[in-house]
């Protein structure tokens, strides 16, 4: 399908309409390796809003001028001070709002693919700022941009922000926070901030050790330019608990009520461990760890791998509750750790579901307090960027989360009818977790994938049995 053209209308610069009083901002353990990842790239689509569309670009700007007084990090810059430690300077430099057009494009035809193309419209690429543009770059670009694009019969609002400066959990907080402003200011009310963004810098992860920054600037470390197809999959709450309810009755069980799983010296469990762990049998598979399972064994096995070698499934998880005290659930910056977990192919094609679904299981319990301190510490000692990709051809790259409110995103007429993403840090294996809108436990993965594994997923049959419908 080729890509249609989108028009940019206008582009200007919007400022926090208050000044910021925030000091500098030292970059954490969490967000320094994201210097060398693409700035995200999600967005929301809409229905036609009720008001004319100069209205409703005239009341977008307005408030995100608003927003940014309370996110004031993301109308800063970065800075790299004379020792190497790399800050944002809440200097109010404003960001980027672009009203662009693709009138040309309905509803329908974004969401409604033709059967012999069934992938994610490749318009929706269009739809943000700053494409491939790596974090690093925040010494010189805005640290985030709004785009939107005016459709026949509706409108996508793109939020492009800095990986270095915000996770998927602050990511979203500010998105919310601009839609209820807007919803707020379009009934004449003003909106009463009940989540106020937390720029504490006090935490674990925060670290007077300097990350080397080659030559020239950090570069991603994947193709980004290597064929790729992307689709979404909606599952359903009733076949994610078909899911859960195979992966724990799959579960090995000892005599004695507990059962035994490998695990490396790290804490991490994996397939080909070097030596066990016990966890009791009543502690239960998670839908989501059941549905990331099946999702570890049908690619895996439509990559036709062979039997002995080694595949890595990583889960990206927040740690703000995993600390003891806990963090501040709105702490605004990077506080998430890739969990890995391993086994061979023959494990993975060959045993039950329960066999994965026990292993990423055991990983996301096993990763609390001191598994994360014990992450910071082996930072820095080895202080490094995030290795973002698929280096071994074997590898699955899980991040977002279902449980981010994504379809909270009023803007004053209604929630989103779906969320899109832009090419941002997409490679072979990239697995991106979103809520259905449904609500109700459902979830839709956005699957990257290499155009022969897609083919292979597409006629797994242990998969597509749980999969309700598809875009």
């Amino acid at each position: 399908m080729p890509s249609s053209s989108t028009t940019i209308i206008s582009k200007c610069t919007i400022y926090p309409d208050q000044k910021s009083t925030l000091k500098p901002l030292h970059l954490s353990v969490s967000d320094l390796p994201m210097l060398s990842c693409h700035y995200i790239q999600k967005g929301v689509l809409f229905s036609s809003p009720p008001q004319p569309f100069q209205d409703l670009i005239d009341s977008l700007k307005l408030s995100l001028s608003s927003t940014l007084s309370l996110f004031p990090a993301l109308a800063g810059r970065f800075s790299t001070d004379s020792s190497g430690h790399v800050n944002i300077v809440c200097n109010d430099a404003g960001v980027d709002f672009i009203h662009a057009n693709a009138k040309h494009l309905t509803l329908a035809t974004l969401l409604s693919p033709p059967a012999n193309f069934p992938d994610v419209h490749p318009s929706f690429k269009e739809f943000f700022a700053y494409d491939m543009t790596i974090s690093y770059s925040g010494h010189n670009l805005p640290l985030a941009a709004v785009q939107v694009t005016e459709l026949a019969d509706g409108v996508f609002i793109g939020i492009t922000a800095n990986h270095a400066v915000t996770d998927g959990t602050s990511f979203w907080h500010f998105f919310n926070t601009f839609a209820a402003v807007t919803k707020a200011a379009g009934s004449g009310a003003k909106k009463k901030i009940a989540r106020y963004p937390d720029f504490t810098r006090d935490t674990v992860f925060n670290s007077s050790v300097v990350l080397p920054v080659p030559a020239g600037g950090p570069t991603v470390t994947f193709d980004a330019d290597e064929p790729l197809r992307e689709r979404v999959f909606h599952f359903s709450r009733e076949g994610i608990q078909r899911l859960k309810k195979q992966a724990n009755s799959n579960r090995h069980k000892n005599n004695d009520g507990w059962k035994t799983v490998g695990v490396n010296g790290n804490g991490n469990c994996n397939g080909n461990g070097n030596g066990t762990v016990n966890v009791r049998n009543n502690d239960e598979i998670s839908s989501f760890q059941s549905l990331s399972a099946q999702l570890w064994r049908s690619v895996t096995r439509a990559r036709k791998l062979d039997a002995s070698k080694t595949s890595t499934f990583r889960m990206a998880v927040n740690c703000r509750h995993r600390l003891e005290p806990k963090m501040d659930p709105f702490y605004f910056g990077n506080a998430i750790q890739s969990i890995p977990t391993v086994a061979t192919v023959g494990d993975i094609v060959s045993k039950d579901l329960g066999f994965c679904a026990e292993l990423l299981h055991h990983n996301v319990v096993a990763h609390d307090d001191a598994t994360v301190r014990r992450g910071v510490e082996d930072w820095e000692k080895a202080p490094r960027l995030f290795p973002l990709g698929n280096f071994d051809g074997a590898m699955i790259t899980m991040g977002s989360s279902p449980r981010f409110p994504m379809y909270d995103n009023d803007f004053g007429w209604g929630k989103p009818l779906a969320i899109r993403s832009g090419k941002a840090n997409k490679f072979d294996g990239k697995i991106s977790a979103f809520p259905g809108r449904e609500g109700n436990g459902s979830v839709d993965l956005e699957v990257v994938l290499a155009p022969e594994t897609m083919a292979g997923l597409e006629n797994d049959m242990e998969f597509m049995q749980y999969v309700t419908s598809f875009e």
